[in-house]
């Protein structure tokens, strides 16, 4: 079984855990005995996601499977990240399990992708980098139309050549990388939603900074059914991946740009 700081759903951990145990003919029902439940298949529920490990059944369950020490700390914390409400709940328990892993010197899934979608600046600063060699941080944040500091810059560089997605090949000079910046785990989701309400935000600030020849904003409000929305959806996708292509194809870039692609409901279903 892998080290507890290579998990950060505690259901999968628990599954783990179970599925370690049941080579040697352990079952649902003394896992629950063993926590202290009557239901035999508690336990069993909570890792299929349909019931959630309550703050009275967490110190029983982290007993039963031996956990103490920074374990048992990373356990409380995976269970605060799978159970928070909110966004704000959840930064702040995966930047409990970062720490704890970090401390104990250990591989920390996706953190640096996290780390990339958390905050706008990394891909402004990631594209920009390159078309400005030699420049330093606080050159390159006047170049950019939006209120970022030196500092933000500063930080963003460290970020993207610690995680190899620039690399500096003389002072201040920079290149992208080939490495992909992908993610698998529950917690990018949760910092994708954190730069696209940043990402949204700079889009508002650009209806009045930025010249209307210099920018493309507009939108449409329409009635559709399922399917129609299923196949606006993948036209949408289409278009997304045909853009990434033009803009993959350009061989002169002079110019950092973001394109937002939002469709949502403003109604629930009549």
């Amino acid at each position: 079984m892998k080290p507890i700081t290579e998990y950060q759903d505690y259901r999968r951990y628990m599954q783990d855990f179970y599925e370690e145990k049941k080579k040697s003919g352990f079952t649902w029902r003394e896992f629950s005995k063993g926590a202290g439940f009557a239901s035999p298949s508690y336990l069993k529920l909570v890792c299929e996601g349909k019931s959630s490990l309550s703050r009275v059944g967490l110190p029983r369950v982290a007993n039963a499977m031996g956990l103490s020490g920074y374990e048992l700390t990373y356990f409380e914390k995976m269970v605060e990240f799978g159970n928070a409400t909110n966004d704000e709940k959840k930064k702040a328990a995966f930047a409990e399990l970062t720490r704890i892993a970090k401390e104990q010197k250990a591989r920390v899934i996706d953190s640096d992708t996290f780390a990339y979608y958390e905050s706008a600046i990394n891909s402004i600063v990631r594209e920009l980098a390159p078309l400005m060699p030699g420049a330093l941080p606080n050159e390159m944040a006047k170049r950019i139309k939006h209120l970022y500091t030196a500092q933000q810059v500063r930080d963003s560089l460290a970020m993207l050549t610690r995680a190899k997605y620039l690399e500096e090949t003389d002072e201040n000079v920079y290149r992208q990388t080939d490495k992909a910046i992908t993610g698998s785990t529950e917690a990018i989701p949760l910092a994708l939603r954190s730069m696209n309400r940043e990402m949204t935000d700079l889009a508002k600030e650009a209806i009045d900074s930025v010249n209307v020849h210099e920018r493309n904003i507009s939108g449409v409000t329409m009635g559709v059914d399922t399917a129609t929305l299923a196949r606006i959806s993948e036209e949408i996708d289409k278009c997304r991946r045909n853009v990434i292509a033009l803009a993959n194809g350009c061989k002169n870039i002079e110019q950092v740009y973001r394109l937002n692609l939002q469709l949502f409901p403003l109604t629930d279903k009549v």
